[in-house]
This record gives structure tokens, sequence and C-alpha cells, in this order.
């Protein structure tokens, strides 16, 4: 597959990139097809030399199927050859390194904890649901007003079988909690 991507050259902190076109396989400063721009990191943002692109050679090879990498996407954004890509979301990027792995542990054990606690309250609008088509029934049969009735009596067992089920549910929750302590 053919990328347009950056390939590094420079001296050590004063890097310069060539945006090339080449084979996804190829190592990042390796055998590249063609070399159609380069980008420099050090110059300031409004500074034309920053960015030099042959804007119809990366359209052709655009037609040809090259992909840019998100990096190549954003210089060509800037250059406005190309629409800007979406920013992404890292929620984790304000956090030092240091912090990030356990606010991570801390963010993955609150879903759960708050997953299982809806799961039950999503067991009980169903059965309201249940409760509530019965009621639906009663207007449309006027003249079998006993019968719906008798119904409602039937549901009324099942309404207390799930309540007798969330306090097992309840119980198995307990457990883990007592045994994230002992761990």
């Amino acid at each position: 597959m053919l990328r347009i991507r950056l390939s590094m050259g420079g001296v050590r902190k004063r890097p310069v990139y060539k945006i090339v076109i080449a084979d996804s396989r190829y190592p990042r400063d390796g055998k590249f097809i063609e070399k159609i721009g380069s980008f420099n990191p050090l110059l300031p943002k409004d500074k034309k030399e920053r960015i030099k692109v042959e804007v119809e050679r990366v359209k052709y090879w655009m037609s040809k199927g090259a992909q840019p990498t998100l990096r190549v996407s954003r210089i060509l954004g800037e250059a406005q050859i190309m629409p800007m890509p979406k920013p992404g979301n890292n929620p984790n990027k304000a956090i030092p390194k240091k912090d990030r792995k356990k606010a991570g542990e801390e963010n993955k054990e609150e879903p759960k904890a708050e997953a299982k606690k809806e799961e039950p309250k999503k067991e009980e609008p169903k059965a309201e649901a249940k409760k509530e088509e019965p009621k639906k029934e009663e207007p449309k049969a006027e003249a079998k007003k006993e019968e719906p009735k008798a119904e409602a009596k039937k549901e009324e067992p099942k309404k207390e079988e799930p309540k007798k089920e969330e306090p097992k549910a309840e119980a198995k929750k307990e457990e883990p909690k007592k045994e994230e302590p002992k761990a």
C-alpha cells in the first residue's frame, strides 16, 4: 500500500523531514518512490518555508490510492491542500505520565462498578413495561374487562420473582468487593 509520509533527515536536535511517497513496508528513512515536499518543524508556522509541497504530485498520488499518515494529513491541512482531519480524543494527555497508569486503573474500575449497578435498573424498566402492556389492553377490550383483571392478577406473582433475583445480584456484587481488599 502506498503511503504519503515523513522521512526524517537533519542532525541531532534539528530535524528536517521529507514528504515522500513510499510503500508502507519500507522503513521510515529507507527507500521511497518520490519526494514531493519538505517540512521543517523548527520554523514558525507563519513562514512559507516551513512546508513545501508539490500540490499536483500530491493530488496525482492520492488519485492512485496513496494514503497520507495522520501527521502528513495535518501538514497538508495546514497548507490547505486537503481538509484538516478531526482531532483525536486523548483524555490522558493532561495527566502527567507518572500518574497515567494510576488514573487509567481507577477509570477502568469505576465504569465496571457503575455498569453492574445499572444492569439491575435495566431489568426493572422491562418488568414495568410488561406491567403497562395489560393496562393498554384494558381500554381496547371494553366488553372483556374481567379478563384483563385476571391477567393482571397472574402477573403480580411475576413481579415478586424479579425482586427475589435482585437481592441475589446485589449479594454477588458485595462478594467481589470483599475479595478486592483481601488481594
